[in-house]
């Protein structure tokens, strides 16, 4: 009988009971799901992988076109993630100013907090505390127009950039590359008192590393999604992980000891770099307290914020204002037209028989237009990530929590009811624009400026401008899918330099 009884039991929880639960359980999920504004449209996935097949073309130009398919705000499921894409001003808005103070945090994934050292940098830092009184030490103090260092070492690079081209006068130039180290050296000179950015004898080196942090940083690793796929790696990409941060641990190190060991020797009287202002505030307990023009900074940086916040600037400000100088000038050679209105523009506010100076630059209007165009066709980041720390409404559609908000600045800023905004969009907004956008202008425009005014550029080879490649490559920023290579000749009247 005893067993009889058990036997019923099970009969009845497995029969009755657990329907019943599975039915109550089901109701109260839709109850709530019909008091909830639904998900943004987008395509159907698979059950439990959702859109998984669609990983691939998750770029600035495929998801532009499920913007046109499915309106401004698209709606994907990967795994575990909800991603969000924004591909029109009006929601954009909504994200970046009427909403930011809840999608002001960065999504994260296995490669960012890896190469970040745990999120220990700026860019990739959630918005608190620590990354408001880091943007208020980037404003005052590292990125100032009062801090006359970072100004000068664009015009000093400025000159030896010249000078190189000189030497090849009449030789076919690989743009790219050049724009490339011209943008390191600045970089280097400005943020980490280095002349030279060869550091280890070999400028190639680095340029292949922040173009493999790029790749890294930019790609979609099925194990983000899939957790459990972490100890395959079905993309090899923990070993990439490894060997890039590896490559780059022990440089960064030694800018940091060298800093330290010329600090003490000195006793503290040294000419400050960026890495010196930083060092200011190193420390694992107390707050270092530092005021600046009247604006206090508190914060406390460990030697792993120290490492990000110097990874920070070594991709940001080096890549995405080298790729921006190599689009310009492939932009101008690709419109003949445009090229001859700069020059022309050059010729009459500054003559032949002498070099740009900063004051002229407020006077070149059409080279500047020619810029912010360029930015707009080509943002130096197409997708702006963003994650909301709350469940939230968006463009009438519920925005589930921490969801990776994808913000299509290549989308955005080709749409015409955008273009008053397009020149400020592509270096974000809100709470997450970069501190360093002024700076960065600067340098596009001085660069520009003598590289257009002291030479004439054309095509090698007798190649038409409808002949040029003017495809981009996908990832975290968006270069040129193909250098681009153009041969100089003096314009000046008088020495070049």
């Amino acid at each position: 009988m005893e067993w009889n009884s058990l036997d019923s039991m099970a009969i009845l929880v497995f029969f009755v009971l657990l329907p019943v639960m599975f039915l109550l359980s089901t109701l109260v999920h839709f109850k709530v799901s019909c008091s909830k504004l639904p998900y943004p449209p987008g395509p159907k996935g698979f059950p439990l992988i959702g859109n998984t097949s669609m990983m691939g073309h998750l770029n600035h130009k495929s998801l532009a076109e499920l913007g046109k398919r499915y309106g401004g705000i698209v709606h994907l499921h990967i795994g575990k993630l909800h991603m969000v894409s924004v591909t029109t001003p009006e929601i954009a808005r909504q994200v970046l100013q009427v909403q930011d103070n809840i999608f002001s945090d960065r999504p994260v994934n296995g490669a960012i907090k890896y190469l970040t050292y745990g999120r220990s940098d700026m860019v990739f830092a959630n918005y608190g505390p620590f990354l408001r009184q880091m943007r208020k030490l980037c404003v005052v103090k590292l990125f100032s127009r009062k801090r006359e260092e970072s100004w000068s070492a664009v015009r000093e690079e400025v000159d030896s950039t010249i000078e190189t081209v000189l030497r090849q006068t009449g030789s076919s130039v690989n743009v790219g590359q050049l724009a490339f180290i011209h943008s390191m050296n600045v970089t280097f000179r400005a943020a980490f008192g280095l002349s030279d950015a060869k550091a280890d004898g070999n400028k190639d080196y680095f340029i292949s590393i922040l173009q493999e942090y790029s790749e890294l940083l930019g790609a979609l690793n099925l194990a983000d999604f899939f957790p459990w796929l972490n100890w395959i790696d079905p993309q090899g990409l923990s070993t990439r992980l490894v060997k890039a941060r590896k490559s780059i641990d022990g440089f960064i190190d030694t800018i940091i000891d060298d800093h330290i060991e010329k600090h003490n020797s000195n006793g503290g009287a040294v000419d400050k770099d960026m890495v010196d202002e930083l060092l200011a505030f190193y420390g694992e307990d107390d707050k270092k307290n530092v005021v600046h023009d009247g604006v206090k900074v508190s914060v406390s940086l460990s030697r792993d914020n120290i490492k990000g916040i110097i990874m920070d600037v070594m991709f940001g400000g080096v890549e995405t204002v080298a790729s921006t100088i190599e689009w310009v000038m492939a932009q101008l050679l690709h419109s003949p037209d445009d090229l001859r209105k700069v020059e022309e523009e050059l010729n009459e506010v500054i003559g032949l028989n002498r070099r740009v100076q900063e004051t002229d630059l407020n006077n070149l209007t059409y080279l500047k237009c020619c810029i912010k165009e360029t930015l707009r066709l080509h943002p130096p980041v197409p997708l702006l990530l963003h994650e909301n720390s709350q469940e939230t409404e968006v463009a009438g559609y519920t925005i589930p929590s921490r969801s990776r908000i994808m913000i299509n600045t290549y989308a955005i800023c080709r749409s015409k009811d955008a273009w008053a905004d397009a020149d400020t969009l592509p270096f974000g907004s809100g709470r997450r624009s970069c501190p360093g956008m002024q700076l960065g202008i600067y340098e596009l425009e001085l660069t520009l400026a003598h590289l257009l005014h002291c030479f004439s550029w054309n095509l090698p080879n007798g190649m038409e401008p409808s002949d040029m490649n003017m495809n981009d490559m996908p990832g975290l920023t968006a270069p040129r899918e193909v250098r681009l290579v153009a041969v100089p000749s003096t314009r000046l009247n008088g020495p070049v330099l």
